[in-house]
């Protein structure tokens, strides 16, 4: 009898203390570094087919909400561009192919200066409140002096939620 009461007792402190209702354990971990993750829109950049065998520059795009209200941060990745080149891009509405005009003016978008490895990156604030639908593409141009001659494009997927 004695046992019995010494093992009730002992798996009611157990009990008691793995149920404690005082206990400050934080149940769930938030953060925040992943909080446009429903909210970023992507791109694969390809050259266009025309400059095949010309050019093969490829990269990424991406899209997610601005630091500020109304404003959306557009984010661009390049490989195998020529080293030493500055290529002017823009985030556009349509898709490649069917433009339906610059987001924000040209100048809001800072050149993206090729390294010696053949990569660039590139970003811009542009005051667009984030969609959650419609068509947008990245255009990469040749250079500054060839702005007409496109060396890369990808259109934006809307993120999945």
């Amino acid at each position: 009898m004695y046992h019995q009461r010494l093992f009730v007792l002992a798996v009611s402190a157990f009990a008691v203390t793995s149920c404690n209702p005082f206990r400050n354990d934080q149940a769930v971990e938030v953060s925040t570094q992943d909080k446009n993750l429903n909210s970023r829109w992507h791109a694969n950049l390809a050259t266009p087919a025309e400059l095949a065998g010309v050019v093969q520059m490829n990269g990424s795009a991406s899209m997610i909400p601005g630091s500020k209200s109304g404003n959306t941060t557009v984010s661009l990745d390049l490989a195998n561009a020529t080293p030493g080149g500055q290529h002017p891009w823009q985030l556009h509405r349509g898709q490649c192919g069917s433009d339906a005009g610059v987001v924000g003016s040209a100048a809001q978008y800072p050149a993206a200066k090729v390294g010696g490895d053949g990569r660039a990156s590139a970003s811009a604030n542009v005051p667009l409140e984030t969609p959650t639908e419609g068509s947008y593409f990245v255009v990469v141009q040749a250079s500054a002096a060839n702005d007409a001659v496109t060396v890369a494009c990808g259109n934006l997927a809307a993120p999945t939620l």
